[in-house]
């Protein structure tokens, strides 16, 4: 089927799904609670993904809604987006980089979605008037780089991206333009299946440098359909670049995230950041794997790697900034760096903290260390 009729055909309800897992009327039930809450979106692409057979499937286990996410602990917001939101729709936190918050809608809803307060429920936090967007960027001389994301930025539709490349492309100080989407991996028909989108880009990649930043999670989301996507891009002069989410149950063993670095360098994607999941309201339960136990997760991963696998980095983005998880020194205190700060006093700085063995985030006070 065509990627258009994918998401016409996209599970939403319990009942849709109950049949393909063999849910019980109960089971059901509750699946429907959680959708009433966070909604639930699956292509039917993504879904053939899933072993429907292993309730602990990792493929599963980021589409497939749990009751864990009732879990009242977490924020929705773990970055501090809302004090670094300069007008509607647009984030400015690091001095180099503007955000645009483009759209609320996916192709799929991931279970460990760090915008879980917004994804296909709230428009509030949107950019509705690109010319304004241009505006703030264009007087900012200081901004080198913007990065499109939602939501999914290649949910708009083909004239809303001609829209922000006709206008982006247009600015000096511009170096680059980043989409973020997890559409090659949950919907790549979206891409390879549409020749006008394609010829955007293609458009768009001679006038300035355009990145594609993807999230593969897991070995087995790189299938001939991604390839083919993430191929389609790369041949109209887009660079590709992954960003991974660290996720319990799903990838968090050496071995299968070693697989999925070699797997992404194989086709041609730059692994780029391994992510510690942020502590959401309804994801961390689940999701978060302990700090001290992710350095030795991502140590054994890169230890797999050759040379462009091995420039990955493990991080986590704090209301304070990037910072970069190192080590484990044999004191027992982890050292962590500013990759990106906010603040100028950050730039750089290297820090300690003696970590226990459950903790999966930097709370409290970052100073002095």
């Amino acid at each position: 089927m065509s990627w258009q009729e994918e998401l016409r055909n996209g599970i939403r309800t319990a009942e849709q799904l109950a049949p393909v897992l063999g849910w019980t009327p109960e089971e059901t039930a509750r699946c429907a609670a959680i959708i009433k809450r966070y909604p639930m979106m699956i292509t039917p692409y993504y879904l053939s993904l899933v072993d429907p057979s292993d309730p602990d499937d990792p493929i599963g286990r980021m589409c497939i809604p749990s009751l864990t996410e009732f879990d009242p602990g977490g924020s929705f917001d773990t970055s501090g987006e809302a004090s670094n939101t300069k007008l509607e729709g647009l984030q400015h936190k690091y001095a180099q980089t503007a955000l645009l918050l483009s759209t609320n809608q996916c192709a799929m809803y991931c279970r460990h979605c760090f915008r879980k307060r917004m994804v296909g429920l709230s428009e509030e936090e949107l950019n509705h008037r690109v010319d304004e967007a241009v505006a703030y960027v264009k007087g900012h001389e200081e901004i080198t780089n913007i990065l499109i994301s939602g939501g999914d930025s290649l949910m708009n539709p083909n004239h809303i991206i001609d829209r922000y490349l006709r206008e982006l492309t247009a600015i000096g100080h511009l170096d680059f333009i980043r989409f973020g989407s997890r559409v090659p991996v949950t919907l790549p028909e979206r891409i390879y299946g549409d020749q006008a989108f394609l010829e955007l880009l293609a458009k768009y990649a001679q006038r300035k440098a355009i990145y594609l930043v993807t999230q593969f999670n897991h070995p087995r989301e790189i299938t001939e359909q991604s390839i083919r996507a993430v191929r389609a891009v790369i041949e109209r002069g887009v660079q590709v670049r992954n960003q991974t989410v660290l996720l319990r149950g799903v990838n968090d063993d050496g071995a299968v995230l070693g697989s999925l670095l070699s797997g992404l360098t194989r086709i041609g994607v730059a692994p780029y950041y391994i992510f510690q999941c942020r502590p959401v309201t309804g994801v961390k339960g689940r999701f978060q794997v302990p700090l001290q136990e992710g350095i030795r997760i991502v140590d054994s991963a890169k230890a797999l790697q050759n040379g462009f696998g091995k420039s990955v980095r493990y991080a986590m983005s704090h209301p304070r900034g990037k910072i970069e998880i190192f080590c484990q020194l044999p004191s027992g205190e982890t050292v962590f760096k500013f990759h990106q700060s906010k603040d100028d006093q950050d730039i750089s700085r290297a820090f300690t903290r003696r970590l226990s063995p459950t903790d999966t985030w930097l709370d409290g006070d970052l100073n002095g260390m």
